[in-house]
């Protein structure tokens, strides 16, 4: 499920959730609906050559990933994980949403 809404700024982003209405992602803000949408579809590009994921880790040892389109611009950043097995598992739970949308059509 793809959650695209307008922010008390008047940027546009989008949460991506499972569909127990679980947050996996976060998106940057955008300057318009249009672009936000653009970006929506362009998520089924998650195979490989196309979104990549960045790992890091924060300064109180949390985990979590960045997604990135392929030329690096940063598309949104998940919710914070306790250990590394958690974000990862967040990020394939991230790719199989990602591909039954775009099965479904809702991409």
């Amino acid at each position: 499920m793809i959650e695209i809404k307008k922010r008390e700024s008047g940027k546009y982003s989008f949460d991506l959730k499972t569909q127990g209405g679980h947050t996996l992602l976060k998106s940057v803000d955008f300057t318009d609906q249009q672009e936000a949408q653009k970006i929506v579809k362009s998520l089924n590009q998650v195979r490989p050559n196309g979104i990549r994921f960045e790992r890091k880790t924060n300064h109180d040892g949390k985990f979590l990933f960045n997604l990135k389109n392929s030329k690096g611009k940063l598309i949104g950043q998940s919710l914070l994980y306790n250990s590394e097995a958690g974000m990862e598992n967040g990020i394939t739970n991230l790719e199989n949403t990602i591909t039954s949308l775009a099965n479904l059509g809702e991409l």
